[in-house]
Parts: structure tokens; C-alpha cells; sequence
């Protein structure tokens, strides 16, 4: 019964989900987003927290589609922006646009969602993959202030810099353990094989010494710790991801032999972390915890400070 539930998180949820694409564009119905959103929401009436998920490094938005709808047919509003087309290794301007976006959401997100959804902002967590991660975790260091209170961070596979394992500005990662001043439960989830390099030709995409395990290494209670043993650094995105960046995603970085199964341990660990977190029930997680088989993965690491 106990693992039933915990194997639950990683299969869809009873909520029948909704994709929403709003673009950043001037409106008389609603107060435009600073960027344009894609939103998955369960369709259902009733009162939901949200999530705010932030993209990897050049990727779109869209390449994780199949995520954002795992953890919202579980009951929660997941919205991503779209951060920009092009950057550069400066992650400044990104860390605003999120605190812009997190601004607008008062206003703004009751507008565009179905009519019969509503979102509970006191339940608001933030997330992010790879360099989203890192501006998640500088988002929720005051690196620029928002006027809502994110109450839960989750870093997937967060990266502070690609260049040679060093950071890229603004740095985010100080090397002193347990320095992040966060006030708030913390979720790390971290890839086996992203600290390797898929051929001589390219850096791995998560190197060490700034990747998963320097982040979790400067968190303070609670946080939370999981690394996929046999899966890469963008083994959570949908199976199929177009176009000339879409299929940069399968030569880059080392992969698992497929992603659906990271995919499903990296919503369902999301999952499982908001339940506890958001909305008391810490149920899942413990399981998961005390009985990792019964993860669609293999775990390499598991750690937390409660």
C-alpha cells in the first residue's frame, strides 16, 4: 500500500490537464505577462497552487511540455516563461524577467485561466532545470526582489556556469557549505551522467564543481537530494524535441538510453516535494525516502537535512 502511493507521484494524476499559451503582448482583457507563457493547468474547478518553472540554457519552453503536464494532473498550475531567444553567459536580465513575471501573477494569471481554476498564490514554488536552475536559486537569494513569497525552490540539474566547470555571471555558488540563506524547503535533483562528457569534442553539461552537488552542498534544512544514476543532463524533456535546438539536445550532453523514465522520477519527486511542502502531506517523499526502488530510476544519491 505504502509503495503504491509513492509509485503514484510518477504516473499521471487524476486531473485532466490544460495547455495554455499566452503571449507578452499588449491586451485590453488582462494585463500582459513581461514574457510569453506556456501553462499547464488541471481543467477541473477548485483552488491550486502554482509552480513557476524557468527553461535550461537556449532551450524553449515547449521542450518540456510533458513535465509541465505531469505535475499539473496532479493538481498544481505550472507556468513557464519563455526567458529570451538568444543569450549570452550573463544570466542578470533573466533573473528580472522572472522576478517581472512572478510580479504579474496577482494580477495577471486569474485572467488567463479557465474561468472555474483558480490559483492559491500563498502556495508558490519555483523551479528550474540546468541554468534555470541557477536563476531560480538567485531569484530566491534576492538577487532581485519580487513582491510574492515563494514558499518551496527546486533546482533540476541546476548549473552555475559552463565554461571549463567555472561560474558565469552573477555568480550564485560561494563553496561555503550550507551559506544559502533561503528560508524555504529546497529540492535538489541531479543526473548521474551529466557531470560526463559525451565526446572529446564538447564539456559535459553539468560539470562538477558547479553543478548539482555544489548546490545541495550550500542548502540549509530543509533540503532534499536525489541524483539518477544512468540518465543525462536533458533526459527530462518530451521524447521528441524539434528544430536545429531540439536536436542539439540528443548530441550535446550524455543521455540514458530514453528519457521517459527520468522524465517521470523528475515529476514525481516534484510532485512529491510540493505535496509535502505546499500542502502538509509529506507522505510520498518519506516513501521515497525510506524506499527508493520505488523510483522509475535508479538512485545514485540520496540526502536531506530536516
Amino acid at each position: 500500500m505504502v509503495e503504491s502511493m509513492a509509485r503514484g507521484v510518477f504516473e499521471d494524476g487524476k486531473h485532466v490537464v490544460s495547455e495554455l499559451r499566452i503571449e507578452a503582448k499588449t491586451s485590453s482583457d488582462y494585463p500582459p505577462p513581461p514574457k510569453p507563457l506556456l501553462i499547464a493547468t488541471p481543467s477541473e474547478e477548485g483552488e491550486y497552487p502554482v509552480l513557476v518553472f524557468l527553461h535550461g540554457y537556449l532551450f524553449f519552453n515547449n521542450f518540456y511540455s510533458q513535465l509541465l503536464r505531469h505535475v499539473a494532473s496532479h493538481g498544481f498550475i505550472v507556468l513557464a516563461p519563455q526567458l529570451y531567444q538568444v543569450a549570452g553567459p550573463d544570466s542578470s536580465n533573466e533573473i528580472k524577467s522572472v522576478a517581472a513575471t512572478t510580479d504579474w501573477l496577482s494580477d495577471g494569471l486569474p485572467c488567463v485561466l479557465p474561468t472555474q481554476v483558480r490559483p492559491n498564490l500563498h502556495k508558490l514554488a519555483l523551479a528550474g532545470h540546468s541554468r534555470g536552475g541557477k536563476v531560480a536559486f538567485a531569484l530566491a537569494l534576492g538577487h532581485a526582489n519580487t513582491s510574492l513569497k515563494f514558499s518551496a525552490l527546486i533546482g533540476i540539474d541546476p548549473v552555475d556556469g559552463m565554461d571549463k566547470g567555472k561560474q558565469t555571471p552573477p555568480p550564485v555558488l560561494t563553496y561555503m557549505p550550507h551559506s544559502f540563506d533561503l528560508n524555504m524547503a529546497v529540492l535538489v535533483v541531479g543526473s548521474g551522467l551529466g557531470e560526463l562528457k559525451k565526446n572529446p569534442l564538447f564539456p559535459p553539461c553539468a560539470p562538477k564543481g558547479v553543478n548539482h552537488e555544489d548546490f545541495f552542498n550550500e542548502c540549509c534544512a530543509p533540503a532534499w537530494y536525489f541524483v539518477a544514476k544512468d540518465y543525462g543532463h536533458v533526459d527530462m524533456l518530451d521524447d521528441e524535441t524539434k528544430g536545429l535546438r531540439g536536436r542539439t539536445s540528443y548530441c550535446l550532453c550524455k543521455n540514458g538510453k530514453e528519457r521517459k523514465p527520468m522524465r517521470r522520477f523528475v515529476g514525481g519527486v516534484v510532485v512529491a516535494f510540493m505535496k509535502a511542502y505546499l500542502e502538509g502531506d509529506f507522505g510520498d517523499l518519506t516513501t521515497l525516502k525510506e524506499e527508493p526502488e520505488v523510483a522509475p530510476v535508479v538512485l545514485r544519491n540520496i540526502d536531506f537535512l530536516v
